[in-house]
């Protein structure tokens, strides 16, 4: 976790956790954990992404039981560099094009 900055009184809130992939869960169960030690309860949170796969709902069943899910897509898996199959490819290289364009895997335009 690089930065950290919640608003006063979140422990009374109803909090919607947003990350656009949900892989192994680490990400996901860390940010739950920031979330707990600032008092927010389990099931007043909401965790939202637009793919997931089974290894990453189970690690959040297993550690974060009372998290509620709300993701658009279920992939089959993660292979062995732990990456969603098929997947979206790395989610950050395509939002801020740092890899991948000039390779061909996004797009030929650079956009």
């Amino acid at each position: 976790l690089y930065y950290s900055k919640l608003p006063d009184g979140i422990e009374k809130l109803q909090v919607l956790l947003c990350d656009p992939m949900l892989g192994t869960g680490g990400s996901a169960l860390t940010a739950i954990e920031v979330l707990k030690k600032a008092g927010v309860k389990e099931e007043n949170i909401l965790f939202i992404n637009v793919v997931s796969c089974p290894e990453g709902l189970k690690a959040l069943a297993n550690n974060a039981p009372d998290v509620r899910i709300l993701t658009c897509a279920l992939d089959s898996h993660l292979n062995e560099a732990k990456f969603i199959v098929p997947g979206v490819g790395d989610f950050g290289d395509r939002y801020y094009g740092t890899t991948g364009y000039a390779e061909g895997l996004w797009g030929t335009n650079g956009r």
